[in-house]
């Protein structure tokens, strides 16, 4: 007998075979990743690509009354034979030296010791990233007028009366003004640093610590044995933006010293960018400045990306 199938009415449309529906779902997916994708790369040519481009570009150029001429290496070797380069490249190198004796172990005890804690460890974890929350110029300021004031109504000069030691001039002192802007960058960063070592901690098994203390190691050899090793490539991912972040230093001494604090004791590299650009007008000095400073830290990037790639 045969089977009638009535016609299908007008304007009904035959339903997607699974396949097609599969591949149409896939393609809408890869757009919007391919949408978000193209966004995230078009914010990072406007505002990070376009201008070192632009800035490599004005390092070989000098503009003078609205006129540029191709100059070469001109700036550079200007820049070079300026005696504030070096002065400026010292300062950031004893800087970044001190940041990371000071600034990058002290956030690792700390977190060594808040992991220790059962109680209020929440509240300790809040009270160590406050500062990180606070604006880094308030911060500053409270350093510079509360805790560096040179007479003996600052803090620590208050505690060094208290305690029979001379007092020190802190930021008017050539030989202070670096530790000094050291310390103050130290509390006012470290916080991410503590929680980001406090996570890494916290992976570390426990039976790791157990056989070290059976076989009778103290807390020093624990800590050399089990806890370095074990957190090793954060230290060392740390270290590298430790390194990066501390040679770009800058609103320390323009906040702390005033600038190129007492006798260039605390010119930086950035600082001397900045002066170049805003202070005597050179906007290709600066450029060539901040080129040398993107090399000098790519070289760093370059090293610890193949030393964690053989680690690997």
């Amino acid at each position: 007998m045969a089977v009638i199938t009535a016609p299908a009415p007008a304007g009904h449309k035959a339903p997607a075979s699974p396949a097609g529906g599969r591949r149409s779902r896939k393609l809408r997916d890869n757009l919007t990743g391919h949408t978000f994708l193209i966004g995230a790369v078009l914010c990072f040519a406007l505002f990070m690509w376009y201008p070192m481009i632009r800035g490599l570009v004005m390092s070989f150029q000098r503009t003078r009354r609205g006129e540029t001429t191709w100059v070469g290496w001109d700036n550079y070797i200007r820049i070079i034979d300026d005696p504030s380069f070096w002065i400026a490249w010292k300062n950031t190198f004893y800087f970044t030296a001190l940041a990371l004796v000071l600034g990058f172990a002290v956030p690792f005890f700390v977190a060594i010791l808040l992991n220790e804690f059962r109680h209020a460890k929440g509240y300790l974890r809040i009270l160590v990233y406050l500062p990180v929350m606070l604006p880094p110029a308030s911060a500053l300021f409270l350093f510079k007028f509360y805790a560096y004031d040179p007479s003996e109504a600052g803090l620590f000069n208050a505690i060094l009366t208290a305690l029979n030691l001379p007092t020190s001039e802190w930021m008017q002192s050539p030989t202070m003004t670096m530790p000094a802007m050291v310390l103050a960058s130290t509390w006012m960063n470290m916080g991410s640093a503590v929680l980001i070592y406090l996570a890494a901690l916290q992976n570390i098994p426990g039976e790791l610590y157990e056989a070290a203390e059976l076989d009778g190691a103290g807390i020093w050899k624990r800590i050399w044995n089990v806890t370095i090793p074990q957190t090793r490539l954060i230290l060392a991912l740390l270290a590298m933006l430790q390194i990066v972040a501390t040679m770009q230093l800058f609103i320390e001494p323009l906040i702390l010293a005033n600038g190129a604090g007492t006798q260039d004791s605390a010119t930086s590299v950035a600082y001397l960018i900045y002066q170049h650009g805003f202070f005597q007008n050179d906007l290709n000095g600066a450029a060539a400045l901040g080129m040398i400073m993107l090399v000098v830290l790519a070289a760093f990037s370059a090293v610890y990306v193949r030393l964690s790639t053989k680690e690997d």
